[in-house]
């Protein structure tokens, strides 16, 4: 059996798929690996772009083990089974009236992928996912289950929390859930240098920004959320609206527009100035997934690298030029995020407020130029890849771009010593096990 990933650009033929309905499954499932001196891996949704998923050993896959284990209206902390996508959550929280804190813009992957491979949304007060966790259980290579927190086994838990499945297997996560809330949505486009000039200024005022820019073009499509209590008057998008910018225009068109752009790269830049205007300004006021999460229905590959927050102008400048220089087509918006600095061992804003940069091709057309010349770029401000998304660093590189790498390290080789959840993807990014 043969398993593609969501991209198509990743495939693996594991020895034996195993589905675990329970967290004593699961655990006898490694231990089972173990002995016939198989490795061990566990996918989600497939949503990584990078091989990180992949394994020619047993592949765990998690959807059995899903949804709600507990939840505490009072302090807001709820714990769910690792399997449970990022779209099931609200239903399961809203008879407590809570809510994540924070979400990306695409809601497919699952709790336990979303968190292991540092995936975020954008917020300058606003840490990625994982900084909203506050327990974790994991079953260990020799079947034990352990929990980590702040207080319990902590170095632990600042590992697991973006653990790339390096570590073990999760089988629970506990969030730190907030009272659900609205986000009121101001979407319009900007022209791109006054975008650059008033970004920092923006991501200070507002609770959520982001924007895209639209290459070969002088436009960006901005967005800014702002928070707002459950009690206040919901303005949501009206169906017809909604289909037109979400689906029609954002999907379908697009889609098609990608496709023909793959046939005839000749027509990529008027493509772009035409799609940077048609997107129109609109504003409404939702719940907050419904205003976070966007529909992402036409497939490509991408590489997302987080900076120093106060370099992404001049690096957003530099790859401007880039793509002058080259004479490429790049048909896709290029999105500009933001994320607080946290605490977390291998997290992309590790001990510094970061901004993000995400270049996407369609998945058909070749990417790999564009990415590390990209890459080449962002490297000299020390730029972290995305755990889960398109880079080409060795663990040599990445080393010195986290302040805790060594240390995550040592306690990958600690409690995983026969490297039974490596793949070749993890032992590129993190080396292979160090000899005692």
């Amino acid at each position: 059996m043969t398993w593609t990933n969501w991209a198509r650009n990743q495939r693996c033929a594991p020895v034996s798929v195993v589905s675990p309905a329970s967290v004593d499954e699961l655990s006898a499932a490694i231990v089972a690996a173990g002995a016939a001196g198989q490795r061990v891996k566990p996918v989600g949704a497939g949503h990584s772009f990078t091989s990180i998923a992949a394994t020619d050993g047993v592949q765990l896959r998690l959807d059995q083990l899903s949804g709600l284990v507990s939840a505490d209206r009072a302090t807001g902390l709820v714990t769910l089974h690792a399997g449970t996508r990022l779209h099931q959550i609200p239903a399961l929280l809203a008879p407590y009236g809570l809510a994540m804190e924070n979400l990306g813009d695409i809601d497919a992957q699952s709790i336990s992928g979303a968190i292991s491979t540092g995936t975020h949304g954008t917020g300058g007060a606003f840490g990625g996912i994982a900084t909203q966790v506050r327990a974790l259980s994991l079953v260990l290579a020799d079947g034990s289950v352990v929990t980590c927190s702040a207080e319990e086994r902590p170095d632990l838990f600042a590992a697991a929390r973006v653990g790339l499945g390096a570590l073990g297997v999760l089988a629970t996560v506990t969030l730190q859930c907030v009272p659900a809330f609205l986000l009121h949505a101001v979407e319009k486009p900007v022209p791109f240098e006054e975008m650059l000039g008033s970004f920092h200024e923006r991501v200070a005022a507002h609770d959520h920004v982001e924007f895209y820019w639209f290459p070969h073009t002088d436009w960006t499509l901005y967005k800014e959320d702002t928070r707002y209590p459950l009690e206040a008057d919901r303005k949501p998008l009206g169906k017809i609206a909604s289909y037109i910018d979400d689906e029609l225009l954002s999907n379908t068109a697009f889609g098609a527009l990608c496709r023909l752009g793959h046939h005839v790269p000749g027509v990529i830049r008027t493509v772009n100035k035409v799609s940077a205007r048609a997107l129109g300004a609109r504003e409404y006021r939702d719940l907050s997934h419904r205003v976070l999460v966007s529909p992402r229905r036409v497939r490509f590959c991408e590489m997302e690298y987080a900076v120093p927050r106060d370099s992404i102008t001049d690096v957003l400048r530099e790859v401007r030029s880039l793509i002058d220089r080259r004479g490429w087509r790049v048909s896709f918006p290029i999105e500009i995020r933001v994320a607080a600095a946290d605490d977390i061992w291998l997290s992309t804003a590790s001990e510094r407020e970061s901004a993000y940069i995400a270049v996407h091709k369609y998945f058909r057309t070749p990417h790999e130029e564009y990415f590390r010349a990209v890459e080449d770029i962002v490297a000299t401000v020390a730029g972290r890849p995305h755990w889960g998304k398109l880079h080409y660093l060795s663990a040599a590189d990445l080393a010195t771009r986290y302040p805790r790498f060594d240390d995550f390290v040592r306690l990958r080789d600690e409690i995983d010593p026969e490297s039974r959840f490596s793949n070749e993807y993890l032992d590129r990014v993190l080396g292979s096990r160090v000899s005692s």
